[in-house]
């Protein structure tokens, strides 16, 4: 009996062992598996790269909007799932995509082969999206807008005037990495008037009538092994977002309109700028087959002596 009792002692503690050598191998691979990049932990992680450029001469400030997302959200996703994971990924290269001047400053993108496109149309390099804007890079040619006749300043002083919080979410994730696909929803209140230039070069508007401006949309996200954006791939009908801008369509603006800051709502955190220089910003950075006429019409239109760095922009091509 005792020999039987020692037998059964010894097989125990060699289990026990094994099992305790097990877990510690574990443990340590745990540990030594890397951490996700900060832009999947925290949605406004690249805002703390001191050392990048930023357009406008200085950081944007999101917390207004981000406010407008925590109240107004349909979806609480809890941290570190999944789509907290995503939400926070794409908030963060909506900030670098609209406000980070330079490619080597985006921490979220594979920089070599970064690719972006809409609705299954040809697809766009980063260097494309740096000169043009993210607007331009979703927004078809139509009887609302024209990335021909709105350039990159212009663009985002038009979308984030009229909504001064433009917040984001990621309703429903469909897929994980490497190849993550999910639905999204852009919100925001039409606090200003919408104006811009369409497709014939002609300056049009839309009266704001403080409702809510609400999309949603698919998009394919392929990711590389640091699990940074290589493709984004995107389908919405942007003109479910022009019904809603303008419900009974737009009219021309026959006289341009020059806006104080006041005008850009109030809750638009600005820069300061020289309104002297307003003209000569627009007409360097106008795209060079804009005709005369819409370049000083956009130069009038720019707002004096202030420049919006408030709110989030359209987090495709260019999310709270």
């Amino acid at each position: 009996m005792d020999r039987l009792t020692t037998i059964i002692s010894r097989g125990l503690g060699s289990l026990l062992k094994k099992n305790m050598a097990d877990v510690q191998e574990a443990s340590g691979k745990a540990e030594s598996k890397p951490a996700l990049p900060d832009f999947y932990t925290d949605p406004n992680a690249v805002l703390n790269d001191d050392s990048s450029i930023w357009r406008f001469g200085k950081k944007p400030d999101y917390t207004k909007t981000r406010k407008v997302y925590e109240e107004t959200k349909r979806c609480n996703h809890a941290a570190g799932s999944l789509p907290d994971l995503v939400e926070n990924l794409v908030k963060n290269w909506e900030i670098e995509a609209s406000f980070k001047t330079r490619l080597e400053d985006w921490r979220t993108i594979n920089q070599e082969r970064y690719s972006f496109s809409m609705n299954g149309k040809q697809r766009s390099s980063v260097d494309y999206m740096l000169k043009q804007g993210t607007y331009n890079a979703i927004l078809p040619p139509s009887e609302y807008y024209s990335p021909e006749h709105n350039d990159f300043s212009v663009s985002h002083k038009t979308f984030k005037r009229m909504m001064p919080t433009f917040a984001w979410e990621v309703l429903e994730v469909y897929s994980g990495p490497p190849k993550v696909a999910f639905r999204w929803r852009h919100w925001g209140w039409m606090k200003n008037d919408y104006i811009a230039f369409n497709c014939n070069g002609e300056k049009v508007m839309a009266k704001a009538h403080d409702g809510i401006i609400d999309i949603e949309g698919v998009t394919v996200a392929d990711l590389d092994g640091d699990m940074k954006i290589v493709h984004l791939e995107t389908w919405f009908d942007p003109m479910s977002m022009f019904s809603q801008v303008a419900p009974n369509g737009v009219t021309k603006a026959s006289q341009p309109e020059s806006h104080s800051s006041a005008e850009l709502g109030p809750e638009e955190d600005s820069v300061k700028r020289e309104s002297a220089t307003n003209a000569s910003v627009v007409s360097n950075e106008i795209r060079p087959n804009m005709d005369r006429r819409s370049v000083s019409s956009a130069a009038a239109d720019m707002p004096h002596g202030e420049m919006s760095s408030e709110g989030e922009g359209c987090p495709f091509a260019r999310s709270s």
